[in-house]
């Protein structure tokens, strides 16, 4: 059973913490709460920060001459250079953030699929966005993976954000080690996730492992973790994970029946067309690498890259990803 680091994660207060909503209501989703035992938790309210009460008058984001503004319908009040001040300063201050989990459509926190109105006046239309305190999160964090509740109900959407955090939290080891073999050592362990994920992007970190630039380590470091973060930006395609399993299905083919062998192709295409999730054919090959005891493939990340009590394969059609 693997030892995972916990991730260091940041969760709108609203989530479970706190009845701070301007309603004065709390948000309980069940995953959320399924999360927090398993990484270890930051969490505000940038309204309630601000001063504001609860409950409160509800706030808006208004596209005004190119601007995002925050503010108040009711009382007319703006809260755009207050939010805006108290972002810098808060996110600014933030170390060692492994990744974001948000209120969806929030005005202060939302990351995306925000209601962005055009102007102030009572009657105007919309566009989708992010709200001041979830926009400033992407400035200062751009390679930080960074979601909503809603979103993580879509089974590929969690996937990919649970692995890109317990990752993150590995990889803060390594730059506290501040050693070239601990950097390879885990790019070695999850070179499999990686190619899952970008095939372009694993070259590159390949590259940077090389080092022919001669940079000393601390650069070395931030250049690997930057595009680190890079390989996560697209969720994986169906054939790069295909890929990935007949690769490492060539480390015990000659050991199996054609019968065997039949079947893991099978349960990869069905897999491609839709007709079983990615877990059917990653537990068949995991069997045999189990059954061969095959070193290499037991330390590869793609096979385990989180808690295995998290892995929840209840999905929401209705979230786009």
């Amino acid at each position: 059973m693997c030892d995972f680091t916990k991730p260091n994660v940041f969760f709108s207060r609203c989530l479970g913490f706190d009845s701070c909503r301007y309603n004065g209501q709390m948000i309980t989703d069940e995953f959320v709460e399924h999360l927090k035992p398993y990484v270890t938790i930051i969490n505000i309210c940038p309204e309630m920060s601000l001063g504001l009460k609860v409950p409160r008058d509800t706030l808006r984001v208004a596209l005004l001459n190119d601007d995002l503004r925050l503010y108040q319908p009711k009382t007319g009040k703006d809260f755009t250079k207050e939010m805006s001040e108290f972002a810098d300063s808060y996110l600014n201050s933030l170390k060692d953030i492994d990744g974001f989990l948000l209120k969806g459509g929030s005005p202060s926190c939302g990351h995306k699929n925000v209601k962005v109105y055009n102007g102030t006046s009572k009657v105007t239309g919309s566009t989708r966005g992010s709200g001041l305190f979830g926009n400033k999160i992407k400035e200062i964090f751009p390679y930080t993976p960074t979601e909503d509740e809603g979103r993580l109900h879509n089974y590929r959407i969690r996937d990919n954000f649970l692995a890109r955090i317990f990752m993150n939290a590995d990889f803060r080891k390594v730059k506290a080690s501040n050693s070239l073999n601990e950097l390879i050592h885990f790019h070695t362990k999850n070179k499999f996730l990686l190619m899952a994920n970008s095939q372009k992007y694993t070259k590159i970190l390949g590259r940077i492992i090389a080092n022919k630039e001669g940079l000393i380590i601390k650069d070395i470091l931030n250049e690997y973790e930057k595009n680190l973060n890079l390989v996560f930006e697209k969720l994986p395609r169906h054939t790069n994970n295909i890929n990935v399993l007949m690769h490492a299905m060539g480390h015990f083919s000659k050991d199996i029946t054609k019968k065997e062998i039949d079947l893991l192709l099978d349960s990869f295409e069905k897999y491609r067309i839709g007709r079983l999730t990615i877990s059917t054919p990653l537990l068949l090959v995991k069997s045999y690498i189990v059954r061969f005891n095959i070193d290499y493939l037991l330390e590869q990340t793609y096979f385990n890259p989180y808690p295995e009590d998290l892995i929840i394969l209840e999905d929401s059609e209705k979230v786009k990803i």
